[in-house]
């Protein structure tokens, strides 16, 4: 029986499928359309490590045996670089060695081939609800520097550092993604709100002050620019 199409609602998760058969892939996005949820697919593993990097996702679902590079590399990629997204892994290896190996490598949840797409479903719906209660947070951290979302204050080393409200939203959404690159399309969807690009360098002139707030009489840079991609917070060079 086949689901009715559902448009996505608020409880609908952006989910990334890193899987090579393709035939196994539209099947996978068929049903997860029409359960409400938005898929993206990735045919490889560096296709699918470079989109899990540069765009937001609520939950990855992940083949184990990948071209270019397999899926537990692609995971312990992310974690490595400070990237929690919840990780279902999908595989045709399901002993006990198997899984454990899939879940120290940074996996959140293994599941064995050949699955029922109803469960499938259910346990990424599970990581998905983990990770919202987690992103319920009042308070982030990266470094030395600290943002309050209730009183609504910033600290660097203890020090006070005052944003404008346009500023102090960029910042909560960088640090709410510290680690992750954050693209100029996110940043206009989820700080500004636009859902079209206006062509002006609005975001830039924005990053350049806030990057000159929290990094002034500070030595270690903490707000980098990707090259062609976007912008990462997170404390080193990047």
């Amino acid at each position: 029986m086949t689901l009715p199409a559902l448009s996505p609602t608020s409880d609908a998760m952006r989910i990334l499928l890193i899987e090579d058969d393709n035939e196994a892939a539209s099947y996978l996005q068929k049903a997860f359309r029409e359960s409400g949820h938005v898929p993206d697919h990735a045919a490889d593993g560096e296709t699918g490590l470079h989109m899990a990097e540069t765009q937001a996702y609520d939950v990855l679902v992940v083949d184990r045996m990948l071209p270019q590079r397999d899926g537990l590399s692609v995971i312990s990629a992310l974690r490595d670089k400070g990237n929690m997204t919840p990780a279902l892994i999908l595989s045709a290896l399901g002993q006990v060695d198997d899984r454990v190996t899939g879940l120290r490598a940074g996996g959140d949840d293994y599941l064995s081939k050949p699955y029922a797409f109803s469960e499938l479903l259910a346990r990424v719906e599970v990581l998905g609800r983990r990770r919202a209660t987690k992103d319920v947070e009042t308070a982030y951290k990266v470094g030395d520097l600290e943002l309050d979302r209730l009183s609504h204050e910033v600290k660097r080393g203890g020090k006070t550092i005052i944003l404008q409200p346009r500023e102090f939203r960029l910042l909560e959404y960088l640090m709410k993604h510290a680690g992750q690159v954050v693209t100029r399309t996110m940043l206009l969807e989820n700080v500004w709100d636009y859902h079209f690009d206006p062509q002006t360098n609005v975001i830039d002139v924005h990053i350049s002050r806030l990057r000159s707030k929290i990094e002034r009489d500070v030595g270690e840079p903490l707000l980098h620019t990707v090259r062609g991609s976007g912008y990462i917070l997170r404390p080193g060079q990047g």
